[in-house]
């Protein structure tokens, strides 16, 4: 034990004699480490944020999108809308219990003497509240859930802090010159857009945007003794007797999404990114390796002469081989922690920003095993980059190491 610290205190006085050489050689390591702790974390803790508010839907709601997965632009921000027909044969598919049509809309809106332009939202009040409360997870920071055919409003929780400054429940607001009384405000439902938005009662939707038909997509509710997966595929195969018919005539193309699916589908693309970027930021950190070997090799010619001093004396093959790896090691290890906490504070950093300027809110979710990953392998990389220059060290014979620099 006394000889590993003798090994540990050599090496340590060894790297502070190159100080500034021995630093820029573990920035690779750095860099590597550190965009595999930043990225990652906060890839996972967005998966992990958006798989919590599909858990959240419920297994018994279904989702129907206008247009086709593979198109995800059209899909978020295209024009295209599922049509009256289509609603009405989800209607009538074995299984379903409710459908709930969403549609939305920027309007101007006022309150007070400020007129802004927000996101509306209509939705059937009577059917749809029991299924955001229940299913959906929705509740309420402040007031109470609008009625039903009363001319009162939902507003999302960023409304009172970002565009209306100090809107309350019981005040009112004008769209279109209609009077509207704010009835609650939501807690955040997880994005920004969502938490910006005004939810109205779909008649009341319709007379004010003039958008008499039709949906930008559809929440269903299976009844309790029904498959989500097998309404599903009902809802699809009924969907697409449509589109048969319809066929050259216009665009009904369509996505049924259960819970399961869509978590699947979130899971499978947040992963492909993190292995993306783990290869990215290994090539980094194999790169920071190689600059460890170059330095190493560089080191033993310099020492040459202290290397056959050492065996001259009695030092053994593996003293020398151990002294070097040591180094290697530590390069390794300083490049290693030098990333993480660099990570750390960026990972934490945007999560931080995130909470003040939230386009979708999650943490940064920052797992030990990440930690011990990149501890040890940023470690095992400056160990195996100083194998051979440390190897070359040992093998040096003491005369020849001795008159090299005589």
């Amino acid at each position: 034990m006394d000889k590993i610290g003798e090994y540990f205190n050599l090496a340590w006085k060894n790297l502070k004699i190159r100080s500034l050489r021995s630093w820029l050689t573990t920035l690779g390591i750095i860099l590597g480490v550190f965009l595999i702790v930043s990225i990652l974390s906060l890839s996972e803790g967005l998966k992990s944020t958006i798989l919590q508010q599909l858990r959240m839907m419920g297994g018994k709601v279904i989702m129907v999108f206008p247009g086709e997965l593979t198109n995800i632009q059209a899909l978020l921000f295209g024009n295209l809308e599922i049509t009256e027909e289509q609603i009405k044969t989800i209607e009538r598919v074995k299984g379903v219990e409710i459908v709930i049509p969403m549609v939305w809309k920027g309007e101007v809106v006022r309150y007070g003497k400020k007129r802004k332009i927000v996101l509306l939202y209509g939705y059937p009040r009577k059917e749809a509240q029991n299924l955001f409360k229940k299913d959906l997870g929705w509740s309420l920071k402040e007031g109470d859930w609008p009625i039903a055919g009363k001319r009162e409003v939902i507003v999302g929780s960023l409304v009172p802090k970002e565009i209306f400054p100090g809107l309350k429940p019981g005040h009112y607001f004008y769209i279109k010159g209609r009077k509207f009384l704010v009835k609650g405000i939501l807690k955040s439902l997880g994005s920004k857009q969502d938490d910006l938005m005004v939810g109205l009662d779909l008649k009341d939707f319709r007379e004010i945007t003039g958008k008499r038909k039709g949906a930008n997509f559809v929440l269903v509710k299976v009844k309790e003794n029904f498959s989500s997966e097998r309404v599903a595929e009902n809802i699809k195969r009924e969907l697409e007797k449509i589109q048969k018919r319809k066929k050259g005539k216009e665009e009904l193309s369509f996505s049924v999404l259960t819970n399961e699916k869509a978590s699947s589908i979130a899971g499978n693309i947040l992963t492909i990114i993190q292995i993306i970027v783990f290869a990215f930021a290994s090539i980094a950190i194999l790169v920071g390796g190689i600059g460890i070997m170059n330095t190493m090799f560089t080191a033993v010619r310099e020492r040459t002469r202290e290397i056959g001093i050492m065996k001259a004396v009695g030092a053994k093959n593996s003293d020398i081989l151990m002294i070097f790896l040591i180094e290697s090691g530590i390069m390794g290890l300083s490049g290693g922690l030098g990333g993480m906490v660099l990570g750390f504070l960026f990972a934490k950093f945007v999560e931080i920003y995130g909470q003040f300027h939230p386009l979708f809110y999650f943490k940064a979710l920052l797992t030990p095993q990440l930690f011990i990953f990149c501890f040890l392998f940023s470690f095992l990389i400056g160990i195996l980059s100083g194998f051979f220059p440390a190897k070359s060290a040992a093998n040096l014979k003491p005369v020849v190491a001795l008159r090299r620099f005589e």
